[in-house]
């Protein structure tokens, strides 16, 4: 039964991608972290049969933009292009939320989607529903916009976004392998690559990673990423601050034992920027070289990395 104090909004815009394509990338929770700009890594959880549960980690809508996690109940209805989704855990004055997101098809290209919440306030207070509803709807407005940018784009050329991943063979232990990447905060120390590090772990297993790394040229650039932790088995990071060549950069390291020891791997997804690939590389520079340089700049770094937690982790043997 409705609660009495209950109200509901609704948002939607239009977008030029297939009414399943966008779809998925909704039921689909790999796809956020590069479909949705505040969202860092999700996890399912164990769920009731025909329900999933979800821990969502994100930045807050907040001038700081820390990093944050929450849970999330959904029920994923694909014959109806519908998913239903619950905050399992609100903040006052919110005492309840949910909603759905329903994509509806107005032709072979083109769908509309509309993003459903209902929420009340505790102690039903109005003023309180109002100051709720203007953040739902500044949220709302910001989540169907970064939807319809994201999905466009990747429709429309499929050769910007890009996965890969680079692995190394170690003869040791998971354990130590993943303390090596754990501890971003001794890299300066570690790796020569890294000139200044500035590591933040307020919440434990959720880091705010900052640091000035060096080029082949000589030049020094400084990123910052998110990331969520599992040891000793996984981590998971967003860039947020980006290279100019890039629109989105994810990743995953990841520690899997075998038969000869533990398989160390580091894996990207990048969305290139097309606006700055003539600056950076040159006029006569195409989409291919851009996805070649970043590919190598990335796997460069990557392998460095990998390579130096493997001397740690086999001496330690």
């Amino acid at each position: 039964m409705e609660h009495p104090g209950m109200r509901q909004v609704a948002h939607e815009i239009n977008i030029a991608v297939p009414a399943d394509t966008v779809h998925r990338l909704i039921a689909e929770v790999g796809n956020w972290p590069r479909i949705f700009p505040s969202v860092i890594h999700v996890e399912y959880e164990e769920a009731p049969e025909g329900e999933e549960r979800l821990t969502i980690w994100e930045t807050a809508p907040t001038a700081a933009g820390e990093p944050r996690c929450r849970p999330l109940r959904r029920i994923v209805e694909p014959a109806k292009l519908r998913v239903n989704f619950q905050h399992l855990v609100t903040a006052s004055p919110v005492a309840g939320l949910g909603g759905a997101w329903l994509v509806e098809p107005l032709g072979e290209n083109t769908s509309r989607v509309r993003l459903l919440h209902e929420f009340r306030a505790a102690a039903d207070d109005p003023g309180a529903l109002d100051r709720i509803g203007a953040e739902i709807d500044r949220s709302a407005v910001a989540e169907l916009a970064a939807l319809k940018e994201n999905a466009e784009r990747e429709y429309a050329d499929a050769e910007l976004t890009f996965s890969f991943e680079d692995t190394v063979h170690v003869d040791g232990s998971a354990k130590d392998l993943f303390a090596f990447i754990n501890e971003a905060n001794l890299w300066s120390e570690r790796l020569p690559h890294v000139a200044t590090v500035r590591l933040e772990e307020d919440t434990p297993g959720l880091q705010t990673l900052e640091m000035d790394t060096r080029a082949k040229d000589g030049s020094v650039h400084t990123t910052k990423s998110y990331r969520v932790t599992f040891p000793h088995q996984h981590i998971a990071y967003k860039q947020v601050t980006l290279p100019a060549l890039m629109t989105l950069h994810t990743g995953h390291w990841t520690f899997e034992d075998t038969d000869q020891g533990v398989a160390a791997t580091s894996q990207h997804t990048v969305s290139l920027n097309t606006a700055n690939i003539a600056r950076v590389l040159g006029d006569t520079a195409t989409v291919a070289d851009a996805r070649e340089y970043v590919h190598t700049a990335l796997s460069t770094n990557s392998l460095a990395t990998l390579n130096h937690a493997k001397a740690h982790a086999e001496g330690r043997r």
